[in-house]
């Protein structure tokens, strides 16, 4: 059996990560006859910043009240982070259902520390921390279905 060795245009593979960065895809691939190039990435597991609810809108005299809590707030989203879900699948907060689960509100964690299960075709994926800290709030009930970059759990 021949193999044939074609040249790959590199510019071509550079504009596809390219695209991939530009438009926060995880895949892509281009055929033309019988050339066909598929670049892609790992999902991202950057931490995200959380932004306070934006605030009310109140009568004018309860609006000077307000602001020096929501002066507050941003420090403390600026601090927070939601752990973004990395893929599609069922959540579970424990490694097994008569288990305790893997962290607690209030319980401090460090980076790659398990925060959860991701059950996605029938391979359990342990999520970890990315980011040492303490967690703030579980934003996600056990047996929950999630999205990629749902977020999961705030992380002080």
């Amino acid at each position: 059996m021949t193999a044939k060795k074609k040249n790959i245009d590199q510019s071509l593979v550079r504009d596809l990560a390219n695209i991939l960065n530009e438009t926060d895809l995880t895949e892509i691939e281009v055929e033309q006859d019988d050339f066909r190039v598929r670049v892609s990435r790992a999902a991202p597991a950057a931490t995200q910043v959380v932004a306070a609810p934006a605030p009310v809108a109140a009568a004018p005299a309860a609006v000077s009240a307000a602001a020096p809590a929501a002066a507050a707030a941003p420090a403390t989203a600026a601090n927070s982070a939601a752990e973004p879900s990395p893929m599609v699948g069922t959540i579970y907060l424990a490694p097994s259902p008569d288990s305790d689960a893997f962290v607690k509100v209030g319980q401090a964690v460090k980076e790659g520390q398990t925060l959860l299960i991701i059950e996605a075709m029938k391979t359990m994926n342990q999520i970890p921390a990315t980011k040492s800290g303490k967690v703030v709030e579980i934003l996600v009930e056990d047996g929950q279905p999630v999205e990629f970059g749902d977020p999961l759990v705030i992380i002080e």
